[in-house]
Formats: C-alpha cells, sequence, structure tokens
C-alpha cells in the first residue's frame, strides 16, 4: 500500500474543516496511520517547502503556514497519492471541479486550505520530516470490504 501526506493548512484549521476533510479521505477507503496538530517554526517551515525555495511567492508562504496551527497527517491506500490530489483538487481553487476539497471550500490561492503530496517520492519526504518516529502500523478490518 502507498502512503501520502496531506496537511490542513491555517486556513482550513480556522475555518473548522478539520472534521469534514478527515472524512472525505476515509468515506473514500483511505486509513489513516498518523495525525498531529502542530504549530509550525519558521525552519521547519522552510524545510517542508525548500522545493518552492526560489520561487517568488515562498516567503508568503512560508510566513502562511506558520501563521496558525496546522494538522498534519499519513493517509495510506492504494494509489492514495494520485487520488489524493483527486479529492483535493487542483492548486488554484478557481479551477479545481465542485466536489473536491478546495473546488467547495477555497476560492483564493493564497488560501487553498489543504496540501497533498504530489509522488510517492514527495510523500515519503514530507512524511519522514513530520512523522519522524513513522507513521502507527494497523490494518482496518474494512481491508476486504473496500479492495479485492
Amino acid at each position: 500500500m502507498e502512503q501520502t501526506f496531506i496537511m490542513i493548512k491555517p486556513d482550513g484549521v480556522q475555518r473548522g474543516l478539520v472534521g469534514e476533510i478527515i472524512s472525505r479521505f476515509e468515506k473514500k477507503g483511505f486509513s489513516l496511520k498518523g495525525l498531529q496538530l502542530k504549530t509550525v517554526e519558521r525552519s521547519f517551515a522552510e524545510k517542508h517547502y525548500a522545493d518552492l525555495s526560489a520561487k517568488p511567492f515562498f516567503s508568503g508562504l512560508v510566513d502562511y503556514i506558520i501563521s496558525g496551527p496546522v494538522v498534519a497527517m499519513v493517509w495510506e491506500g492504494k494509489s492514495v497519492v494520485t487520488t489524493g490530489r483527486t479529492i483535493i483538487g487542483a492548486t488554484n481553487p478557481a479551477q479545481s471541479a465542485p466536489g473536491t476539497i478546495r473546488g467547495d471550500f477555497a476560492i483564493d490561492i493564497g488560501r487553498n486550505v489543504i496540501h497533498g503530496s504530489d509522488s510517492t517520492e514527495s510523500a515519503r519526504k514530507e512524511i519522514a520530516l513530520w512523522f519522524p518516529e513513522g507513521p502507527v502500523s494497523w490494518e482496518s478490518s474494512l481491508n476486504p470490504w473496500i479492495y479485492e
């Protein structure tokens, strides 16, 4: 099974969307393997977004992520990285389909509610950064009802 990193950004936490977002991943059939509510330090945020450090919006992105608590999660399931990105929607909420998290809950690209790993490689890196002790190892009793 594949794992991905999902982070509910400060706007999603402040707006009370944590339960709704978790519910969407659970209803899809994915298993929650790690969860933490965290206030992020600047140096940690800079590590997380290191691949974007050359972008003009990097400083504002870091400032935003440290502005309030975030919910960091590890989700597991078949094709969870790709499917998770579909559940989340396009980075720009104006291009996100209705029914996606960003399509339903976001208007502005700078307040797009959620982050999700864009590849299995970035998922491994992000999970290692946010969950250095590793995710919880368990198997849902529902797996036979979800997977062939």
